[in-house]
């Protein structure tokens, strides 16, 4: 089996030689854009050797200015692939996919709608601070915040249809709202559900596969169940928020699981390399072979050796 191949066969539920692997890590700042964002990946990618390559994307939504009002939403524009950090997004996917490896899995990250909103104003607020300014302007007037969302989501799904149209396999979409120390059941399925599904939607009819990562900790599980006919593969950190992979696998039937491994603490930051290899073998043993990806909670430590990524590959590779 190619690299592909065996994740394909991974998510479709058929029998693989091994079980594949996909992690990922953000690149440092003045690495992570441009020709220096295409080598960093390139060279990632060598070093690791993992079935799956992600592309990340650091070409973030720009700032929109002060947003103090419900009704300074209104400052979001439309946006589209003629955005310059679409172009820049869009230039750094293709002159990757150019020199990558042509047998692997290619996953191309799109920031849901929650993080796609945090990214304009974020600079100004910093992370906390705008989902509490969330919270509280669609408590105070959800018009002009719900009219915004869907300007951001629009460019997104038209980002998710040139990803597939790039050579990639399909989007690793990154999820945020989930968590119960914000946003309310009520509020999540009317405020960041619609979008989100919406641009899953637009994801997989233009022929992409759906990585479905449930970002954070403290999450309300439940508040994803009805995404699960638009996901292919899901990934939540199964530390973070004490939802173990079996819990998944029933939340989610039918969908391949990828995860296993803390990715910030334990035995991927602080083991031997004897105990890394132990712990991956150990996950897969545990979870079985059929529709699981081996990886982690989240993004790794950007800090952490490549070679300990590559041990991990290794380790699900061997009888």
């Amino acid at each position: 089996m190619t690299k592909r191949e065996r994740v394909l066969a991974a998510i479709h539920g058929k029998e693989v030689d091994y079980v594949p692997t996909g992690f990922s890590l953000h690149f440092p700042e003045n690495q992570a854009k441009g020709e220096k964002g295409v080598e960093s990946h390139l060279e990632f990618f060598r070093q690791t050797d993992t079935d799956i390559i992600k592309i990340m994307n650091e070409n973030l939504v720009p700032d929109a200015g002060e947003i103090r009002t419900p009704e300074d939403w209104n400052k979001i524009p439309h946006y589209s692939l003629n955005d310059p950090f679409m172009k820049s997004q869009i230039e750094m996917v293709r002159s990757i996919m150019e020199k990558a490896d042509p047998d692997a899995f290619s996953l191309g990250t799109l920031h849901g709608i929650c993080a796609s909103a945090i990214h304009p104003i974020e600079v100004r607020y910093g992370y906390e601070g705008v989902r509490e300014l969330f919270c509280t302007h669609i408590r105070e007037n959800k018009q002009p915040v719900l009219e915004a969302f869907k300007r951001i989501a629009d460019g997104m799904c038209q980002l998710a249809a040139k990803y597939k149209e790039l050579g990639l396999d399909g989007i690793y979409y990154a999820a945020l709202g989930g968590e119960k120390h914000y946003f309310t059941d009520e509020e999540f399925s009317e405020m960041i559900e619609p979008f989100d599904k919406e641009i899953l939607k637009a994801s997989k009819e233009a022929g992409c596969i759906n990585f479905l990562h449930m970002c954070k900790n403290n999450l309300n599980m439940k508040r994803y169940e009805s995404y699960n006919s638009l996901a292919d593969v899901v990934n939540w950190g199964i530390y973070e928020t004490d939802f173990s992979l079996e819990e998944g696998r029933r939340l989610f039937p039918g969908t391949a699981v990828m995860g296993g491994l803390a990715n910030r603490s334990g035995v991927m930051v602080e083991g031997t390399m004897d105990e890394l290899k132990a712990e991956a073998k150990k996950v897969i043993r545990d979870y079985g072979k059929t529709s699981f990806i081996l990886g982690a909670d989240c993004t790794l430590p950007t800090e952490i050796p490549y070679d300990r990524i590559r041990a991990i590959a290794e380790a699900a590779r061997e009888r």
